[in-house]
């Protein structure tokens, strides 16, 4: 395999795996180990195995197929590419102005800067990385060494924490407590809405697709899928080891809290790096995926790419400065990306059982199975969210 190639693969994999590792879910998984304590590493193993579910399918058909979602969606029943795309650009544009908010939490913990500023700071960062000559590139080595990062920093906390394993390995699988809700907020928060679909596009773009890239595809999906997992693990565990020693948590910045208790000053300001970053490479995967999403609908678009980015990056930052509820926002965000999930994965499976768009290459039956069932449990999930919402 060549060397540029690799490194697409490892960028798809951390673009997915940082967008999916955002402030969102680090503020959700903190919140909801607060209330639930060990039981909440059943939610985490869920997620996971939903996770695998919902981007091998993904992952695969579109880089088979050659096609983006929604050009997949619109070639499956004519219009509902245009659905799809309205519902995941609405969701990634909530998700950004959650993300731009976690920017300024993350600056405020490192610097003592006001979230504002160090949301407008972190605008012009993102900004910087789209207009570069080589955007892509710069995309792959951003996001890739800022998630080594996250992970190493949030290792040390975790241990630091000090939390009951063995208590969290009983729970995984036999918890006290079972919450729909934060099912549907996390995996919508690590899978929901644009996440999906972020390192297929990103594979897309670099012109890696067809049958004969699959076990590329595959390897790349996967390393995502890993990374992921490995940092909700970490992230619950640190967060698990706090409250179980009955610390209470500063409720305008749960995870801070969390990092601040287990290793001090020095764990605040690793915090503060964690947050930004875990911020920062979601704002950029939220803003390119979601117009991704567009730009195959007009030519004006696509030539302008770059234009439409930054003006998704603006707004969302704008949208933030006005609102100021950095918090309630994560929760929020995850929860309707997790509503969009079963319908953008369901349009996903329903194409890769036609001749016509999947050509002479046969998607496995099992992942087909594995597909249908997150769709089914997603769905049912939620349906329970929206009817406690409006109950």
């Amino acid at each position: 395999m060549s060397k540029q190639r690799t490194s697409i693969l490892l960028g798809a994999a951390f673009l997915m795996a940082t967008s999916a590792v955002g402030p969102g879910f680090l503020t959700q998984t903190t919140v909801f180990t607060q209330q639930q304590a060990a039981a909440f590493s059943f939610v985490i193993l869920v997620s996971i195995l939903l996770d695998i579910g919902a981007q091998l399918n993904i992952w695969r058909v579109l880089t088979v197929t050659e096609f983006r979602a929604q050009d997949l969606a619109n070639a499956l029943l004519p219009g509902l590419g245009y659905l799809l795309a309205g519902l995941v650009v609405l969701g990634g544009f909530a998700f950004n102005i959650a993300n731009i908010g976690g920017c300024g939490l993350g600056l405020q913990a490192l610097s003592g800067m006001e979230p504002v500023y160090g949301a407008v700071l972190s605008c012009g960062v993102a900004l910087f990385i789209f207009w570069l000559k080589e955007a892509g590139k710069a995309l792959d080595h951003f996001t890739r060494w800022l998630g080594i990062l996250m992970i190493l920093l949030t290792l040390y906390v975790a241990a630091s924490s000090h939390p009951p394993v063995a208590e969290a390995l009983r729970q995984s699988v036999w918890p006290d407590v079972i919450d729909t809700t934060s099912i549907v907020t996390l995996v919508g928060g690590t899978v929901g809405g644009y996440i999906s679909f972020s390192g297929a596009h990103r594979l897309l773009d670099a012109g890696i697709g067809g049958a004969a890239q699959v076990k590329f595809v595959n390897r790349s999906a996967v390393s995502g899928i890993v990374i992921t997992g490995v940092m909700r693990t970490l992230l619950f565990l640190a967060a698990l080891g706090v409250v179980t020693q009955g610390a209470l948590l500063d409720a305008g910045n749960p995870p801070a809290s969390v990092f601040r208790i287990a290793a001090g000053e020095t764990g605040y300001r690793f915090f503060g790096m964690v947050m930004w970053s875990a911020a920062i490479t979601s704002v950029v995967g939220a803003a390119y995926t979601s117009v991704s999403f567009l730009k195959t609908f007009h030519s004006f678009i696509a030539t302008h790419e770059k234009w439409f980015i930054s003006f998704f990056i603006v707004c969302s930052t704008a949208v933030f400065v006005v609102v100021e509820r950095p918090v309630q926002l994560l929760i929020t965000a995850g929860a309707l990306n997790g509503i969009i999930l079963p319908v953008a994965l369901a349009v996903v499976l329903l194409a890769a059982r036609k001749s016509r768009l999947m050509g002479e290459y046969r998607h496995p039956a099992w992942m087909q199975v594995a597909g249908w069932i997150v769709v089914g449990v997603m769905a049912w999930l939620s349906g329970v969210t929206l009817w406690d919402w409006v109950s």
